[in-house]
C-alpha cells in the first residue's frame, strides 16, 4: 500500500513534469483549445486540495486526542496542535480560492480556437 505522504509526492511530481512539458509550444501544445484543457485538469485537480489539506490534519488530532503528541523541548503541544489547525483552515480556504479562480480561468477559455484560414497543415 502506498503511504498518503507518497501519494501526495506523486501528485506533486506530475506538476513538476506538466510545467517541464508546458515551458515552450509544440504539438498538443500550441492552441488556444490545449490551454482551456489544461485549465480544466488543473481545475479538477485543485478542487481536491481543500479536502486533502484537511486530511492532512487527522493524523496530528488522533494523537493529540491520544495526548501523545510530542513537541521537540518538551513544550506543551497545545499551542502547536492549534496553530496547525489555524494554518490547515487558511491553507483550505486559499485553494478553495484558487479553485475559484481556475474555474473562471476555464470559462473564459473556453471561447477562444484557432482561426485555421491560410494555415497549410489544416486545408483539406
Amino acid at each position: 500500500m502506498t503511504s498518503p505522504a507518497r501519494t501526495a509526492s506523486k501528485a506533486g511530481d506530475l506538476i513538476r513534469s506538466f510545467n517541464h512539458d508546458t515551458i515552450v509550444t509544440g504539438d498538443g501544445w500550441q492552441y488556444p483549445p490545449n490551454a482551456y484543457d489544461a485549465i480544466g485538469s488543473l481545475a479538477y485537480t485543485v478542487r481536491m486540495l481543500p479536502q486533502a489539506i484537511e486530511q492532512t490534519l487527522r493524523p496530528v488530532e488522533h494523537t493529540h486526542k491520544q495526548g501523545r503528541v510530542l513537541i521537540d523541548g518538551g513544550r506543551d503541544p497545545e499551542p502547536a496542535v492549534t496553530e496547525l489547525r489555524a494554518l490547515v483552515g487558511d491553507a483550505a480556504t486559499l485553494a478553495r480560492a484558487l479553485s475559484r479562480a481556475l474555474d473562471l480561468m476555464h470559462s473564459a477559455a473556453f471561447p477562444m480556437g484557432l482561426d485555421t484560414r491560410g494555415l497549410p497543415e489544416f486545408e483539406d
